[in-house]
Parts: C-alpha cells; structure tokens; sequence
C-alpha cells in the first residue's frame, strides 16, 4: 500500500483508546502504590482510572462519524472528569491533540505524530512548575520518537518502535527525579501513561480488546515503594488537593494560573480548552482557590481530598478502611490519630456551593447562618465522591467500611450504595448509623479502633449493628426560629415556646429521626440543666463515652462537658464542633449531647 494513503480511522482509534484506557484501570491498585511524586498520596492510579473511565463511559462508548470529532468528545470528557494532577495532565494532553486534529474524519499517521506533539506541549503548558522524570518526559519523548518516522510504511511497527521509546523514558524517570530514586519506583503518572500506550499497542498486534495484566521490570520493587514512610513528610501549607471544573466561553487559562499561582497554590495543573476548564492545585484553603476560580467562569464539580489522610492510609495500609460523611462531629485530632476518612457533604447558601466542613468550618457556617436571608441547603455528595474515595481506600485495604448518617433523613447512604454496587460490591460495606452528629462520630470510633485491633469487616459490622440501639443522641435550642422555617416543627409551636420560655429538648429516634423529646423552663442555667436532664435518663453505674457538641457556643459546651462528667462515669468525654446537618435546624446556640456505652 502507498505509504501516502495511509490513515487512521474513528472506529479504530476508538476501539484502540478503549483497550488504553482498560489498561490502565485494571493497573490502577499498582499505581496507586508506587505513587511518590509530586506527593506519596498512593493515589495516582484511582486518579488515572477515574479520569479514564468518564471517558469509557462518555466518548469512547458510541460510535462517531470521525476520527477529530471522537477526539475532540475524548479530550472534552477526560476534562470533566479529570481527578488528581496526572488525571488533569492527560487531559490536557487529550485535548491538545484534539485541537490539532480539528475535523478530520481520518488522520494520516504523520499528521497523528503532529498531533501528539501538540498534545505533549499543550500537557506541559498546564503546568505552572513542570518537572522532568514525571509523565510529561515519557508523552515527550514517545511524540519525538512518532515524529522521527516520517517514512510509514506499517501503522504496528511505527508503533511499536515510539512504545519502546516510551519505556525506554519510563525507565529514566529515577534518575530524573531523586525521590523516585530513593523510593525505588518509577514516577507512577508516566507508568500510567505508558500503561495506556501497552494497552493500545497490544489492540493493535491483535485486535483485541482483551486486557491483561502485564509483569514489567520498569515498575521496579514495590515492596520498596510500599515502605517509603520516611517520605511522607507532608506539606502542611498545601493540605489539600483540591479541583473544581470551570465553564463558560473565552475563559482565560493564563490569567487563571496567575491567579491560582498568587494564592501560594502548588502542583497547580489549570487544563482544557476555551469553554472547559479542569483546575487542580494543592492548596491550604480549598474555598479561596474556588472563589479565585469564580472570577473566571461558573465553577462545579467541586473537591477537596486530605492529602494528609492519603499519606497515612497509603503508609499503613490495614484490614479495613474506615469512611464516614461529615455529618459525623468528630473531635479535633480523631480523625487522624484513628485513620477515619471523611467525605464532605455538600452547602450551599443560595447560588454559592460549599464543602461541609472544608470549603466553609463550622465558625464561618454559623456567621453566615446569622447574616444570610437565605437559608442554607445540604445535600448529599455524589456518587462519583462516594466512589473516588471507595477507589483509593481499596487500592490500600482489602475491604472498607462506610458509616452514613441516618437514612431517614438524607440521601447520603443511597448515594454510597450506587457508588458500591458500581465498583466493588464483595468488599465495600455500608452501615445506616441512623445517628447523626455526635453519635455518628462516636460510632466510627469504634469502628475505627476495631479496625485497628485488626477486625474484619463482617466483626466490625457486627459490632456496630450492637452498638447502634446504645448510642443515643439529644439535643437542646433556645431557638426554634429555623427549625419552623425549614420545616423540623410545626409553625404553631413557635408562639408557644417563646411564651412560655420553653426550651424544647429533642432526641433522635431508633429510626434516625430528631423529634421533640421533652424540654426545659426558662432560659437560665441551660447548659447544668441539660446535663442533668441527659444524665437521669442513663444508667449512671455503667462507664460512658460522650461527646457535647456545640452550634458556635463553645463556653456552653464546655460547662455541659463539666456537668455530664461530674454525674457521669465517664470513659471519654470529647466536645466538638456541630456542623450544619443539625446546626442548620437547630441554629446557633444549640447544644448535642451523644452518649455511647464504654462497657458494651
């Protein structure tokens, strides 16, 4: 055949990506732990595959009239759904070669190479601080090496000849990078690229989409990477790796990275096109990167993961991971000495969105609660959040737990459950804690140190099917304005309470719901009060762990804490901070109490 008449079509390219992409997220748990650079956040393959993914499900799964349109819907996808600072680099790389293909309905394999040069430096280009040794030298060096044959007379060996280049670059990374080399492991974005390409060169050698899971040298010693811990000193000025997608129509990419830059942001990754943006940056305040973000355009799909957590999991592995949502008020410092993760409800306060207790604490919650006319609005996160997380914590565990705020009164658990049933069912576990607030906390503790005592998943369910009936949870408001707007009591009772300078005390009930339980007259000495109220209604012999939790009222809290210890035996007794699954009904001021048995 005239080498000149050479071209490359839609359904192969298409059927080619496909087994790229499948590769790379039957890799992902490999990844994931020879994951060290620019953070050891053991991530890096949940990232790749996530991103992968949206396009096996978006672009790549119909059919399309040509070669540039399946681009152009391939680099849009990876776009929208980019996660972690490899995801959003093979985006941008996607989109890149998708710019320069334009409308073709075949492309000739020169005009291909062409391309990928395009890709590679629009890749480069998204990078505030691009370092050699990562992912961006591997797409360079496998475009120069397409680029070099110029004279292409078969479409495999052309290939071929630019994968082993690919790997050849792959292998180098250490000697780029000298935490790679430390660790012992090449860079894991630039093995997740060279992953896709094996994928797509074995479709090409044999025409079939099957994926197998391939042994190579160049993953070096994982058992080496699994005990890089002294690496995981953390960054405490960038805690946050956050991400967010920008829509609109001339947004500016330069301008925005020089915002994103100004903030003091690291590994800042600003991909896509004119009208889509993928913005990812390691940042100390998620919500600043997010509002610098809305100058440019309409901002969704937020999202923020402790980077800290990431490390300590992807450092100390363990039988069972431990998740909860963060309707859970856990106490300060209990969330990292236990190993519990957390995914962040979602806010917002009229048309600007929040992450619960990321994007907006609970101090800057209740101020705006006090000086908004809108009322704020919870809702669940996603199943997509449900299953970034699910994702990661499995690449490190053999099986998880997920504790959820009670059903009864949120989506949230239902949201976890679409995301297990869609990835793995056989070892992801969901628990209706029917609980929210303090109880919900308290009930991932003893998960959390079940887990670390080295249970199973079935023994720690168990346990908390046990423990659930015993942990209760009241709550007292001195007012109930919010909680008659937003529906919790009737209207009527209103005039009532303040008339008769009633404190009304609720209790969640055995199915998960907070009802009026009883309450108090006058408004004098409420917190003592309380604590006597609670303490009469629990056996008083038995040993307790409590937590008070407290709506912006930190000085009650602390005399309520006093008072249930004073009557009580307690075995722990924490105070927290109530975040807005109760706070935004009961409004500031209010007081939870949630008691758990030490002895059971």
């Amino acid at each position: 055949m005239d080498p000149s008449r050479l071209r490359i079509r839609g359904p192969a390219l298409r059927r080619a990506l496909i087994a790229g992409a499948r590769r790379v997220i039957a890799q992902r748990e490999a990844l994931n732990k020879i994951n060290v650079f620019p953070v050891p956040d053991g991530d890096t393959g949940s990232n790749l595959a996530f991103t992968l993914g949206s396009v096996l499900t978006g672009a790549l799964s119909r059919r399309t009239a040509g070669a540039g349109d399946l681009l152009r819907k391939v680099g849009e996808d990876a776009i929208d759904g980019a996660r972690g600072n490899s995801g959003a680099i093979l985006a941008q790389f996607f989109t890149g070669v998708a710019e320069a293909t334009g409308a073709q309905i075949a492309i000739a394999p020169l005009a291909l190479a062409q391309a990928i040069r395009a890709g590679a430096t629009s890749a480069r280009g998204a990078l505030a601080e691009p370092k050699e040794g990562t992912i961006l030298s591997v797409i360079s060096a496998f475009a120069e090496s397409l680029e070099h044959r110029v004279e292409i007379t078969d479409v495999r060996s052309w290939y071929a000849r630019a994968l082993e280049q690919a790997r050849r670059a792959l292998a180098n990374t250490p000697n780029q990078l000298p935490v790679l080399m430390k660790a012992g492991v090449v860079d894991a974005g630039a093995q997740g690229f060279v992953d896709m390409l094996e994928g797509i060169g074995e479709f090409l050698a044999t025409g079939q989409l099957d994926v197998v899971t391939l042994d190579d040298p160049a993953r070096g010693d994982l058992e080496a990477a699994q005990g890089h811990g002294e690496l995981l000193e953390g960054d405490p000025e960038h805690r946050w790796c956050s991400e967010c997608l920008l829509l609109g129509e001339g947004l500016d990419r330069p301008g925005l990275r020089a915002a994103v830059t100004d903030l003091g942001a690291s590994c800042v990754v600003v991909a896509g096109s004119h009208s889509r943006i993928r913005l990812h940056a390691h940042v100390a305040n998620p919500q600043a990167l997010f509002d610098v973000a809305a100058r440019f355009g309409r901002v969704e799909s937020t999202k923020a993961d402790d980077m800290h957590a990431q490390q300590r999991t992807a450092a100390g592995g363990g039988r069972v991971a431990i998740i909860t949502d963060s309707s859970a008020d856990l106490p300060e410092g209990v969330a990292e000495a236990l190993n519990i993760h957390v995914v962040p409800l979602r806010l917002n306060f009229g048309d600007q969105d929040y992450l619960d207790k990321i994007g907006l604490t609970p101090a800057e919650f209740y101020r705006k609660l006090r000086e908004e006319v809108v009322l704020p609005r919870t809702s669940q996160p996603s199943p997509g959040d449900f299953r970034r997380q699910f994702e990661f914590l499995l690449s490190h565990h053999p099986s998880l737990v997920y504790l959820g705020v009670a059903r009864a009164v949120s989506g949230t658990i239902q949201s976890a459950e679409t995301a297990v049933q869609r990835g793995h069912p056989d070892r992801s576990f969901v628990f209706d804690t029917a609980n929210a607030a303090g109880g919900q906390a308290l009930l991932a503790i003893a998960a959390a140190e079940a887990a670390q005592r080295g249970e199973d998943a079935p023994a720690i369910i168990a346990r908390l099917e046990r423990l659930r009936s015993l942990t209760l949870t009241w709550a007292v408001t001195r007012d109930v304005t919010l909680a008659v707007r937003g529906g919790r009591i009737p209207a009527w009772s209103k005039p009532i309470v303040q008339g008769l300078g009633f404190t009304p005390l609720a209790k969640i009930k055995p199915e998960g719901r907070l009802g009026i339980a009883g309450g108090l007259l006058g408004k004098r000495r409420v917190p003592e009060r309380f604590g006597a109220y609670v303490a009469r209604r629990v056996d008083a012999s038995r040993r307790w762990r409590l937590i008070v939790g407290h709506c912006d009222a930190r000085a009650d809290g602390e005399v309520l804490l006093a008072e249930l210890r004073r009557r009580l035996n307690c075995q722990d007794a924490w105070l927290a901070e109530t975040g807005p699954a109760i706070g935004a009904h009961a409004g500031p001021g209010a007081l939870v109490v949630s008691l758990q048995p030490a002895d059971a």
